[in-house]
């Protein structure tokens, strides 16, 4: 009896007791396990009654579960249906025993991650304790890495994916009617999607998933109802992250500040240049972010063109709905999609032209958009009308030269992309900028003629065209018209060096395969003595032609070798036929070709070999500025040089401080009393101490006596003025 009260009031003794002996103290854990059913169905009820005591009950039970599965077998169960079904009704402790418990269980094997998931995953847009939900967020993370960490777990993978994209599908369900009324259901449906965005998000960085199904959940959050999902998804495919999409950073953020507070004054101003400091991070590296894009994701996009025609209809449907910032957020990634998949929307271009005026704001970043979503296979009469409207609206004497120079810009990296977009005529009158007194118009101008050169000289006047760009017309070289291909190439030059180089380093690594590739070779050739019981031969499939009746070694190998030689003159590379070429292999093929040239340089080939040379390296230097161009083009490339911008507050201020490093005292020097040294006086302490009669023979002196009686006059009532100015 004294035994039985002794370990049902201490819980840990009998805990401990248990995990050694299961068996010898069965009938203990069964009278505390019907204790706590009953105290289940109490706290159902009332969740106030007996709170401490049934926390302890579950802490224990979680414990010792592997002792006794079968008895508790549905214990996991009861946990997950408490924070489930009645998480709005516990106390903050209890669920955050709960879920700890239900994690312990995880851990033990006792429940599987999949289940676990199940009941996390409900619970990230219900939580309002920031402590439980970075718990909640940092174990789902870290589950579903351990799971992937030697191989894909590619059932639980499909599981959790299935569940987010639920989580997102539900909140446009209930958000069909696109009524913005914030109401409970909405709220949570827009909570729940933005967490499985997140979740999505954060394991597409680390690496675990990298899918077109991880992929699809984003996009389908593009098309969210509940605009700040919706915006979470655009950063997700623009590179970037969104500075309040994560509530735990802003709870840290409020508690540093709350703390702060309570700190002294000085104290209180470092942190608040800190958290100055810290925002204008933030903000240099969402825009250094916001130039790299998640190209792929872009490229794992399922249907890109429906894709990109969903999210110009959501464009135009909610125009007078969204703000500007996240119609450029929109803008911005549906000219991407059309640059890296190589897609038109013919509708975009006509809903641009609206915007396209000097004094939009942020029109740099809309031209910036308009220029990314043209490429080679956009039609030339969609983007005339854009060409003409930028000329009538930036280029004229009545704008400043940022406006010319920034339109001059937009219309020469249209034109880059497609040539054939501009007029002939206005072509002419553009270039004429490039004789403007102001330096950035100039610039663009002159860049404009260049392009046009290299491209499409033949839209130029004679005496503009240049000396290249004339005798490649005289030759007979024009470019192709919109909708022409190049002629089919026979044959890639240097591609017999690729093949060799690609040989060497195969035989590299068989020659790496240490002695085990050794032993097996000629395993299927039989010996000589047993050539004669019938086995195959291998030989040449050429047949008889192959066959030397020579006497001489010497003259079969001198045969071969001049074959061989006149083979690899006459026919190309079996390369091309037997591969598909990456741009990998291209780049590589390009190396080589410019290390050949290097080297029949540095043996003393003729003048041919170093212009070949001089060729090659111009024309791989054009190739990597032009993949440059076409990847990303930002607003910098859109407004173009210019002068140094006025420095706002704070960088004026960060200035002075810089300044007043290694001071002693913030305050004039005059006389520089403050010195070690005694230095000289000012002119005006000299006068002060200058003897009276030295004084009264100057001119300032004489000039006040013999003052009339009306400059007196003046001068006084001027004295009072600025004693009443100076009082109030």
């Amino acid at each position: 009896m004294a035994r039985g009260i002794l370990l049902t009031a201490n819980l840990p003794q009998l805990q401990n007791l248990i995990k050694r002996d299961p068996a010898g103290y069965r009938e203990e854990f069964l009278q505390q396990w019907n204790h706590y059913i009953s105290i289940r169905h109490i706290f159902q009820i009332n969740p106030n009654e007996q709170a401490n005591h049934f926390r302890e009950l579950v802490s224990f039970i979680a414990q010792v579960t592997q002792c006794y599965p079968a008895e508790t077998k549905e214990f996991p169960s009861h946990l997950s249906s408490l924070l489930l079904e009645h998480y709005g009704s516990l106390s903050p402790d209890i669920r955050h025993n709960l879920v700890q418990n239900l994690v312990m269980l995880k851990n033990k094997e006792v429940i599987t991650s999949l289940e676990l998931l199940k009941t996390l995953f409900p619970l990230l847009p219900r939580t309002t304790s920031s402590s439980l939900r970075t718990f909640i967020r940092k174990t789902i993370l870290m589950d579903i890495r351990t799971a992937n960490a030697r191989s894909k777990n590619l059932k639980l993978n499909r599981a959790v994916q299935a569940m987010l994209f639920g989580m997102v599908e539900r909140g446009m369900d209930a958000k069909a009617s696109n009524d913005r009324k914030k109401d409970k259901e909405g709220s949570a449906n827009g909570e729940g999607a933005l967490w499985a965005i997140i979740v999505t998000k954060e394991l597409w960085s680390k690496g675990v998933w990298d899918d077109a199904k991880s992929v699809a959940i984003v996009a389908l959050g593009c098309f969210h109802p509940v605009v700040k999902v919706q915006s979470a998804s655009l950063h997700f495919f623009l590179g970037g992250d969104e500075e309040d999409e994560d509530s735990d950073d802003d709870d840290e953020i409020s508690g540093a500040q709350a703390r702060s507070q309570e700190e002294d004054s000085q104290r209180r101003q470092q942190a608040s240049q800190i958290v100055k400091a810290e925002g204008k991070k933030k903000k240099r590296k969402a825009k250094d972010a916001l130039a790299n894009a998640n190209f792929p994701a872009l490229d794992l996009l399922h249907d890109p063109q429906g894709f990109a025609e969903k999210l110009y209809d959501s464009l135009v449907r909610f125009d007078k709905r969204f703000q500007l910032d996240h119609k450029i957020l929109i803008m911005q990634l549906l000219s991407r999609v059309a640059a890296s998949h190589k897609l038109t929307v013919l509708g975009f271009y006509t809903y641009i032209m609206k915007y396209l005026t000097y004094h939009q704001l942020r029109v740099p970043g809309i031209l910036a958009c308009l220029v990314q979503s043209v490429h080679d296979f956009t039609p030339p009469d969609a983007l005339t009308p854009v060409i003409a409207k930028l000329a009538q609206e930036f280029i004229h004497p009545g704008v400043g030269g940022e406006v010319i120079a920034a339109g001059l810009n937009s219309i020469r990296e249209i034109c880059r992309r497609q040539p054939w977009a501009i007029e002939e005529e206005l072509l002419g009158d553009l270039i004429e900028y490039r004789k403007s007194r102001d330096k950035a118009v100039t610039s663009a101008a002159r860049g404009l003629l260049q392009l046009f050169r290299e491209v499409n000289p033949g839209m130029l006047k004679r005496r503009e065209r240049g000396k290249n760009a004339s005798m490649s017309l005289a030759e007979g070289q024009k470019p192709a018209a919109f909708g022409h291909g190049q002629e089919a190439a026979v044959d890639i030059e240097g591609l017999r060096m690729l093949e060799d180089h690609l040989t060497a380093l195969r035989e590299e690594d068989d020659a790496a395969g240490g002695d085990e590739v050794d032993e097996w070779d000629g395993w299927d050739v039989e010996s000589e003595e047993s050539s004669d019981s019938g086995d195959w031969i291998n030989v040449d499939s050429d047949g008889e032609d192959n066959i030397d009746v020579s006497d001489s070694d010497d003259e079969t190998e001198k045969k071969k070798a001049e074959e061989a030689k006149a083979e690899e003159s006459l026919l190309p590379s079996t390369l091309a036929t037997t591969k598909i070429l990456t741009p990998a292999d291209f780049a590589l093929l390009n190396d080589l070709r410019v290390k050949a040239a290097e080297k029949a340089v540095e043996s003393g080939a003729g003048p041919s070999a170093k212009r070949k040379l001089a060729d090659l390296q111009s024309a791989q230097k054009a190739s990597a500025s032009a993949d440059d161009r076409n990847t990303f083009i930002s607003e910098q490339d859109i407004l173009g040089p210019r002068k140094k911008a006025k420095a706002d507050y704070e960088e004026r201020m960060a200035s002075i401080a810089k300044g007043r490093e290694g001071r002693e005292k913030f305050g004039s020097m005059k006389g520089k009393k403050n010195k070690e040294t005694i230095s000289s006086t000012t002119n005006r302490e000299k006068k002060r101490n200058k003897p009276l009669m030295m004084i009264m023979g100057s001119k300032a002196v004489r000039g006040k006596k013999k003052a009339s009686l009306r400059d007196k006059q003046r001068k006084l009532r001027a004295h009072i003025e600025k004693a009443k100015k100076a009082y109030h």
